[in-house]
């Protein structure tokens, strides 16, 4: 082949990795809409419709809130330099897409962010072994698989309580009035810390992308600028879509929420992920909203939670990162064969 050819073929090869990612990105939205809209729909706080329009645009909005941090994790914080290429990337998305649409179909929430980082593992320890990955970056994230939804339950659980004695004499219709109102401020803030994370970590595996096959260097406070547009478009656009399987799952299925639990629930998730996002470290908004809804029901009683229902998703917390693994394994032999 042509020197010129061969130039055009790589960038080709680039181009559809990218359109990959963002299409990842998309169904990263559409996926984890739930979280951003389950109690505001379940509460009757807002229609479907206008929930996702809502959830969407402070989804976008998050790209003019947030440094970098989460990205810059993803893109340089979990494999070793000069270990990526377009096969290693080729079977990260493949693996976490896969996951992805398995449990959109079954409509287990499960983490988008954590089928990516368990692809990028498996497709790197396929190619390299587990010698190349960045272990402080790997045990950061795992970490937060269990601090995410623990912080969650933890301050959705004392907001309840907080909420319960300071309104202990107040009429509940008037309780109910207000916090219809408060949800929507809860919501955006949950919906704002869920781009914020979420649509980071695909611009952070085009960034590794991008330096692997040197079109942008390692070296680079940050990825171009075309790249953070099209994945916080993506995300917001996959939110508006919704992914409606698993509202019911989020909203209804772990506990019966009302306006002042919604407004708990997603105040508490929220506060995790502006600190996980602040921190740099790529946390699932799944497990952090479940974590806050369970918070919020256990303050009622233990009863109120559906701790079979709440089971069923930690075991797809647990499955996540290492089904993904191993298809995105298969993914980059599939890859070196045919390409």
């Amino acid at each position: 082949m042509e020197p010129v050819q061969t130039v055009q073929a790589a960038l080709w090869v680039v181009v559809l990795l990218v359109a990959l990612a963002i299409l990842f990105d998309f169904m990263n939205g559409f996926h984890d809409a739930a979280n951003s809209i389950a109690t505001v729909v379940s509460t009757g706080v807002l229609k479907p419709a206008q929930a996702v329009l809502f959830a969407a645009f402070f989804n976008f909005v998050a790209i003019f809130i947030f440094h970098l941090s989460v990205a810059a994790t993803v893109g340089k914080g979990i494999v070793q330099p000069g270990v990526v290429d377009t096969h290693v990337v080729f079977g990260a998305l493949v693996g976490a897409i896969t996951w992805n649409v398995i449990t959109w179909y079954y409509g287990i929430p499960s983490s988008s962010s954590h089928a990516l980082i368990g692809g990028i593992v498996g497709a790197v320890i396929a190619k390299a072994g587990a010698g190349a990955l960045v272990s402080a970056g790997i045990l950061k994230t795992v970490a937060f698989i269990f601090v995410s939804p623990l912080l969650g339950f933890t301050l959705g659980s004392i907001m309840m309580v907080a909420v319960a004695w300071i309104f202990r004499r107040a009429r509940p219709s008037r309780v109910d009035k207000w916090f219809r109102r408060l949800q929507l401020v809860s919501a955006g803030a949950y919906s704002l810390g869920h781009g914020g994370n979420d649509a980071q970590k695909t611009i952070g595996i085009i960034w590794l992308l991008l330096i692997a096959t040197g079109y942008t260097s390692a070296t680079d406070a940050s990825p171009p600028t075309w790249t953070i547009i099209s994945c916080y478009v993506a995300i917001g656009l996959g939110t508006m879509f919704g992914g409606w399987r698993i509202v019911k799952t989020m909203g209804q299925k772990i506990t019966k929420l009302k306006p002042v639990g919604g407004f708990c629930a997603e105040t508490g998730g929220a506060l995790t992920l502006f600190l996980a996002t602040t921190l740099g470290i790529p946390v699932s908004t799944t497990h952090t909203i479940t974590g806050a809804i369970v918070g919020v029901g256990s303050t009622q009683r233990a009863s109120a939670v559906r701790w079979g229902v709440a089971g069923n998703i930690v075991w797809a917390w647990i499955l996540t990162i290492p089904a993904s693994a191993f298809v995105a394994a298969v993914a980059y032999w599939i890859s070196l064969q045919l390409f």
